[in-house]
């Protein structure tokens, strides 16, 4: 009977009437689910359970028995059950804990391959993915690495622009030479051009002592030159010169001392902007630009989003300080959904929040930031048969909501958005201007096209 109920709702059922047989075909065969009686003869379903745990860990055991007592319910769970069912009951109720067993192995399953992905992947200086975006991207670095060139990294803030540098370095021939980095937003000029340069003895004040700067300590090694569009016009002068001779003047000296280190720049504004306002120089722009390595958002990289999560995730785990061991289907689909604006560094100070206040072992949406938690794409539809005329938008609207898409999709890039949309770039500001302010209507507005049709999965059970 529960065989034709179980077919009757479109799984496929095989059954067997010892538990020898049973453990023979799971041993031949690979299922969803196993329900099993608790009082059986040969062997009692709590043994069986721990037999199907030693054969195939990742199935999951529902356990059904007439005599329902908390003993025979503690016994089964402990030998490795996932569930517990007595008899009578509704098959509406199985069904049920049947798919709540599915989900919980595909959720099982999705773990581990996330986890060796991330060990895969892990060997790249700890640059996590497996989008087409991020593979483009890697494989730019590897091939740079080796070479001496300036290399320019660009990308929207929290990207990972530094673990690029890092990548560069610890990959080249440098990389026994120190990494040393410097962000050049973080400083007034004058302390910058110290800092880069160096300064002798007297040169100011406080300058009881001479000190080497960042170029003299980068020799045999690299440089990292950190928000570099938002260094002041006079040390760019200054900071060309040094790129371009490989030699840098202390402050307050009048010798000029050669220095041996690759120079590698970041920035997330976009440069040739700059270059066309004015607020960055032209030449010095060329100089570091040599190689251009961008750094995809995380919103372009597809399935990244889970990877990185797994590996936060283990990160927080390695520490000792959580039971969390996963993350609920809902809250992956919620993370995969999100945008993330904040890009990486976003998703790493949101796993952490959610470890830290998981009530369970697993990652629940609950325990998501309330903006991620919550948050629903809105959409508008391209398909118009049958559709109300009231509804349509003009063409303008159209126009307004489809280039802020491209603009959020390529980071507020206006330059690559003219790109894309294949018009002027003054075109494109004149666009903008009018509209107001930067963007073209809500950054999450989308032009889609709707899917029909999606197959439905198959389910095993063996019963």
């Amino acid at each position: 009977m529960l065989r034709a109920e179980l077919e009757r709702r479109s799984y496929q059922v095989v059954t067997q009437t010892s538990p020898a047989a049973a453990l023979r075909e799971l041993a031949d065969s690979d299922f969803g689910v196993v329900l099993s009686d608790l009082s059986m003869h040969g062997m009692s379903g709590v043994d069986l359970c721990r037999e199907i745990v030693l054969l195939r860990e990742d199935t999951p055991v529902i356990v059904m028995t007439a005599f329902a007592s908390i003993e025979s319910a503690i016994a089964s769970i402990r030998a490795g059950a996932y569930d517990f069912v007595t008899k009578p009951f509704d098959p509406d109720d199985l069904v049920m804990t049947i798919d709540r067993a599915l989900r919980h192995r595909e959720l099982r399953e999705e773990v581990k391959r996330l986890r060796h992905a991330v060990s895969e992947l892990q060997p790249f200086d700890d640059m996590i993915g497996e989008s087409a975006a991020m593979k483009k991207m890697c494989q730019v670095v590897a091939r740079v690495a080796e070479s001496d060139a300036t290399v320019l990294v660009t990308g929207e803030s929290g990207t990972g622009k530094e673990l690029v540098a890092r990548a560069l370095h610890t990959r080249s021939t440098r990389a026994s030479g120190p990494f040393v980095a410097i962000n050049c937003a973080a400083m007034p000029e004058s302390l910058l051009e110290s800092e880069l340069f160096g300064h002798v003895k007297g040169a100011f004040t406080d300058a009881r002592a001479a000190r080497p700067g960042l170029f003299a300590k980068a020799t045999g090694g690299t440089l990292f030159l950190d928000e570099i569009a938002e260094m002041p016009m006079g040390m760019q002068a200054k900071l060309l010169r040094a790129v371009q001779e490989r030699v840098a003047r202390p402050v307050g000296g009048d010798v000029e001392v050669p220095f041996n280190a690759r120079i590698v720049a970041a920035t997330n504004r976009d440069l040739e902007l700059e270059v066309e306002q004015k607020r960055f120089r032209e030449d010095l722009f060329y100089r570091i630009n040599v190689v251009h390595v961008q750094v995809p958002a995380l919103r372009m990289r597809e399935n990244d989003v889970l990877l990185l999560a797994q590996s936060f995730l283990q990160r927080a785990q390695s520490s000792g300080h959580t039971r969390v061991v996963g993350i609920k289907s809902a809250a992956a689909d919620r993370l995969a959904s999100y945008p993330w604006p904040g890009n990486v560094r976003e998703l790493q100070n949101c796993i952490e929040r959610a470890v830290a206040l998981a009530q369970f072992d697993h990652i629940g949406v609950d325990d998501l930031p309330e903006r991620i938690g919550q948050y629903k794409p809105s959409r508008i539809s391209l398909a118009l048969e049958g559709a109300d005329p009231s509804t349509f938008l003009p063409m303008e609207e159209v126009e307004r909501r489809y280039i802020g898409q491209v603009l959020e999709a390529l980071g507020g890039n206006k330059a690559s958005a003219a790109r894309v949309l294949g018009v002027d770039r003054r075109t494109l500001y004149r666009k903008l201007e009018r509209w107001g302010k930067d963007g073209a209507g809500s950054s999450r507005d989308e032009l889609s096209h709707p899917l029909a049709g999606a197959e439905g999965r198959r389910h095993h059970a063996a019963c």
